[in-house]
């Protein structure tokens, strides 16, 4: 299982760098770097669509 650092429980500042850490990755627009910032089985709905897993991510 993968594991990405800061790790809960958070305090303030690893919150803190957790968040930022997901908006650099979204602000990259890196499609590749974006996946990674979720887990293998992650499941998104945007409106009408529904995105399973980090290769959906990827192509959405």
């Amino acid at each position: 299982m993968e594991q990405r650092h800061p790790l809960p429980p958070f305090t303030l500042e690893t919150a803190l760098q957790k968040v930022q850490m997901a908006e650099d990755a979204w602000n990259s627009k890196d499609p590749e770097r974006i996946s990674l910032a979720y887990t293998i089985d992650t499941e998104w709905r945007n409106r009408t669509d529904f995105i399973n897993g980090r290769e959906a991510v990827k192509q959405f």
